[in-house]
């Protein structure tokens, strides 16, 4: 290399680890080739992580939730895309990202996503209810499955009890709304309710929390996601609460999955699950109790109209049957943020339509229909409603072509060859299908 490139060189890679924005970088197999400080920052991982290891066994996302694989399957760049995910530590991350595809003499080499970091946003703006300004009190909790009245009981009992209680579920299932609610079941001061969000390293929060404890003012303390915190840190936490354990503040802590799994893979201290276990409460998935994404989407419109003037009547028959098939990964919270998509493209609309959905929530919705199909529905069957030729062959081209893309692990090239056609030409069917 001469040096006009090496010093070129130089200053790409110090504008790279400098930039304010997140940098990733992908090969056509979806390994990293540029990973830069900004990046590490907001994904909470090191090189050594990601090096030699596919995007896809880091992250928990599905592959069309992917943008930077999606762009490496349609060689288009995506822009302005939200993309909420979580690291191999359990940590939920959102951000805002442009990518692109990265072609060289006419190749796809790579791709390459610009992220622009909105995690903190997203925990002040998308908390379901919270933006109101009101008290989160159970009666504005709109859940009505048999299994959401259990867990509302449950945390009623608790209160009452001022026992430590321990909430276990997905992201986005509420947990925080229960904790509050807790909280204003026994008390109306809005001004000793305290949440303390753990992060791995951050130390401050010990002092904060050690701040709290020596108020003595009934304070309810609900510690957040208290597996993030460092197994230090859980130590120091746990030393804090044994002193202020008969105190009069009800002590409240959430966790994302099972706590065997957690104190097994080294995530919980162990004491510090016993310490907060003397009420378990689960708090269910949206993917198990779907009789309450109706009430909730009620409420949100009828709230929505009274802060802003703009009344729907609903969704229309199609979208409601799309999100009742739909598994919310992001349960409550990742519905709410999908409401405030679609309401900032509502104009004179009288119902929530197909059109109406943004184009991310399409994606997965293309890959739902795909995914449900299977060659029975492609028999001939007399009993049956018989679709228009172009329609059949349109549904069984779409079938067939996603289970080769899943045999070859969407690896454009292999499939277009077991295909027999060239690789344009399935790019241009595949993206003939997706739009």
């Amino acid at each position: 290399m001469d040096k006009n490139k090496e010093e070129l060189l130089t200053f790409y890679k110090f504008a790279t680890e400098h930039a304010s924005v997140g940098i990733h970088a992908i090969d056509t197999m979806g390994k990293t080739i540029i990973y830069n400080k900004k990046m590490k920052e907001i994904e909470g991982l090191h090189l050594t992580d990601i090096r030699d290891r596919s995007i896809l066994e880091i992250f928990q996302f599905e592959k069309e939730d992917s943008t930077l694989l999606k762009v490496l399957q349609t060689m288009k760049p995506i822009f302005n895309i939200k993309q909420t995910y979580w690291n191999h530590n359990g940590q939920e991350i959102t951000t805002i990202n442009d990518t692109y595809p990265i072609i060289k003499d006419y190749q796809l080499i790579g791709a390459v996503e610009i992220a622009r970091d909105i995690t903190t946003l997203e925990k002040l703006l998308y908390q379901p209810l919270r933006r109101y300004g009101e008290p989160i009190t159970f009666n504005v909790i709109t859940a009505v499955s048999e299994a959401m009245q259990e867990v509302i009981e449950t945390a009623k009992k608790a209160a009452t009890t001022r026992l430590p209680v321990l909430l276990i579920g997905e992201s986005g299932t509420g947990k925080d709304l229960i904790a509050e609610a807790m909280h204003y079941f026994t008390t109306s001061n809005t001004e000793n309710f305290k949440t303390f969000f753990c992060h791995r390293s951050d130390k401050a929060i010990i002092e904060r929390l050690k701040g709290q404890l020596n108020v003595n003012d009934n304070s309810t303390i609900f510690c957040e996601r208290i597996e993030y915190l460092s197994l230090e840190l859980q130590k120091d936490c746990l030393a804090l609460l044994e002193e202020h354990r008969q105190s009069s503040h009800l002590f409240i802590a959430s966790i994302g999955g099972d706590p065997i799994d957690l104190i097994a893979s080294g995530e919980l201290l162990k004491e510090l699950y016993y310490f907060f276990a003397s009420v378990s409460i689960n708090v269910p998935p949206l993917r198990n109790r779907k009789e309450d994404i109706q009430p909730f989407i009620d409420d949100y419109l009828t709230r929505y109209a009274h802060r802003f003037g703009i009344r729907l009547e609903g969704l229309s028959k199609e979208v409601k049957q799309l999100f009742m098939n739909y598994e919310w990964p992001g349960n409550l919270k990742e519905l709410e943020i999908l409401l405030d998509d679609i309401m900032s493209m509502v104009t004179n609309e009288e119902q929530i339509t197909y059109e109406l959905l943004p184009i991310h929530f399409k994606w997965k919705m293309q890959s739902y229909k795909s995914s449900t199909k299977s060659p029975e529905d492609f028999v001939f069957q007399s009993h049956k409603e018989l679709l228009p030729l172009d329609d059949y062959l349109r549904e069984a081209e779409e079938y067939y072509l996603n289970k080769v893309l899943d045999k070859y692990n969407h690896n454009v090239t292999k499939a277009a060859e077991a295909l027999g056609m060239s690789r344009q030409n399935l790019q241009y069917r595949i993206r003939k299908i997706r739009k």
